[in-house]
Formats: C-alpha cells, structure tokens, sequence
C-alpha cells in the first residue's frame, strides 16, 4: 500500500429506505361481491451496514463513493400479499473503525471483528395493509398505514489501527528505516523531518515463524496532544496497540527530556495510554564507540527497559524482537 492510498478518516452521508405502503384492497372474485378486507403489508426499507474485513488497511475505497441509500420496501398489494422487503446496503470497513455523529462527534458504534455486522440505520417498516384493522364492527375498512420514512445522517470514519507494537518518537527518530528492517513494509524514508504523513503496517517476522504487526505512527511533537500538527490523528492510531516501543536517536540533545516530552503527550490525549508495557530503543547507535555507549547508560530514563540498535548496521535487531515478543506473550 503507497502512502497516498491509506486514508484514516472520512465522513459520509448514509440513508436508509422507506418502508413500503400497506395495501387498501377488499378481496373480489366471480360471485362474491363483496368480500372482506385483504389488503397486505408493505415491506421493510433497506438497512445501511456497516461491516468488518480483516482483509482492509484504510478507508480508501470510501474516498471516492461516499454517498450510501437504501430502497424503499414494496408496497403491499391484494390477497394479503407483503411487499417485497429492499436490500441491505453493506459498507465493508477495516477491523478498528469507529463511526462517530458528524454533528455531535458522538461515538455510535466500532468494529473490530471480522465479518461483524452491525446496523448503522434502521430502514423504515413498512405499513400494515387493510386486513390488519378489520373488527366486528368494522369490516370493510378502507384505510391502510403508509410505511414508516428511513433513517439518514452524516456520519465520521475513523480508523485506529489494530497493531500489536506501536512505533513512538519525534519526527527523523529512524522509525520508517526500522520498519523497513524488520518487515517488508517500504515506506517513504529521507533524512528530514515529517517524512512520513500517514501510518504504515509491518508485519515481524520472529523464531519459528511467529508473527506480530507493528505500526509506524508519524512523527509526534511537542503539543500534539492539544492538536498542534496533526497530533490528534496521530495519536488515535497508539490507542489499540499492545505494546509501545519508544525510538529516540542516539544523537539527540536530552534523551530523557525526549522521552519525558512524549510521555507526556501521551498522557495528555489519553492517561491509560501510560498502562501499556514499553520499551526504549535509541536508535542510530552505529556512530557510538563502546565508551560514548557507556556515557549514555549513566543517563538514561528511569523505569523502562533500554536496548541499542542500530537499523543502517542492522545489530540489536534480534534482541529487539525477542523483548517485544516476550512483552506481547
């Protein structure tokens, strides 16, 4: 998948269909003039679904088709027949979706199961024919219910992605050039800052043909909890992971005020996000000699398990996906 092609987020405009109208009729044949009541029942709008596929990674597929409606149900019709009920629309969403109200930003429902199928609006019913309000006292009624109107509304897309290890650091850490070490993602790498705009997925290979999926968040900054950059939609995406892993280069200034900065994003967006296990790499440790190695050790952040790698030299590698498997089992 290129880069330009994952989309986390989309609003769309859903309606469900009417519901059918019940049928007016009084039943007539060779003979019988007047025979009672017999009109049928309408038949039920189409529903709009929403529905999960472990097979998608973005919301691509709805950037350009962004408008769903549901057909009305068939109206009912003579000798108690019921209309015929309208097809469902399904609309296929990758496992981690939320779908929010786009006037109130309400949280109305999420996926995160394949193949689950929730109903995002109801059709309308449809209406009950003449048959259903005969009585002794009225037997010939000629009134039938119209079918009920369907549902619509503006809804938000979004998209955390469900990754086991998420990849935390600022802009330029080297994240995008570990992915690429360890998995078969090829995401877009140079030497400045904010390279990469959109997350991108890997899946690590371990002993004995174990898996597990890490994703590279794009770079976090300072203030991104209060929505500087594009902080919230980054951040949105470290929710679901199982695990942290920090990344912060072997050249930076202040390793521990880096780490303190991001930790306190973190806790800002959302405080249960310091529940989850961690783990720091620095990175870029192919410039350090053993004694500068040995100098950064004496300060390094406390309660967190540190480990040095470098992803141009490719040493500690193996290390690294051993502690992170060991985190996640």
């Amino acid at each position: 998948m290129t880069e330009g092609n994952f989309v986390d987020y989309i609003k769309i405009y859903a309606s469900s269909g009417k519901g059918g109208q019940g049928s007016v009729h009084l039943h007539r044949e060779k003979f019988i003039t007047k025979g009672g009541p017999d009109g049928g029942d309408g038949g039920r709008g189409g529903h709009i679904i929403l529905r999960g596929d472990k097979n998608m990674w973005t919301l691509f597929h709805l950037k350009f088709k962004r408008h769903f409606r549901a057909e009305g149900g068939g109206a009912g019709s003579k000798s108690r027949s019921s209309g015929h009920d309208a097809e469902d629309i399904f609309v296929d969403v990758p496992l981690g979706t939320i779908i929010k109200d786009a006037d109130t930003n309400e949280v109305i429902l999420e996926i995160t199961e394949d193949k689950k199928e929730v109903v995002l609006l109801e059709g309308g019913k449809g209406g009950l024919g003449n048959w259903n309000f005969r009585t002794s006292t009225n037997q010939t009624p000629r009134y039938a219910q119209p079918g009920i109107d369907g549902l619509d509304g503006w809804f938000r897309i979004e998209l955390k992605l469900l990754a086991d290890v998420g990849l935390v650091g600022f802009p330029n850490a080297g994240k995008s050039t570990l992915l690429s070490v360890l998995t078969s993602a090829k995401p877009k790498i140079a030497d400045y800052a904010f390279t990469t705009l959109k997350p991108n997925l890997g899946i690590v290979e371990h002993r004995n043909h174990q898996t597990f999926v890490i994703a590279d968040i794009p770079g976090i900054i300072e203030g991104a909890a209060d929505g500087k950059g594009l902080g919230h939609r980054f951040l949105r995406h470290i929710e679901r992971n199982s695990a942290l892993l920090f990344l912060i280069p072997a050249d930076s200034d202040d390793i521990n005020k880096e780490y303190d900065v991001l930790l306190n994003e973190l806790k800002k967006y959302n405080p249960e996000l310091l529940d989850k296990e961690r783990l720091l790499a620095i990175s870029k440790t192919d410039m350090l000699d053993d004694e500068l190695k040995e100098e950064i050790k004496l300060d390094l952040p406390k309660g967190v398990e540190t480990l040095f790698i470098s992803s141009v030299a490719e040493t500690g590698l193996q290390e690294l996906k051993d502690k992170l498997w060991k985190i996640l089992n």
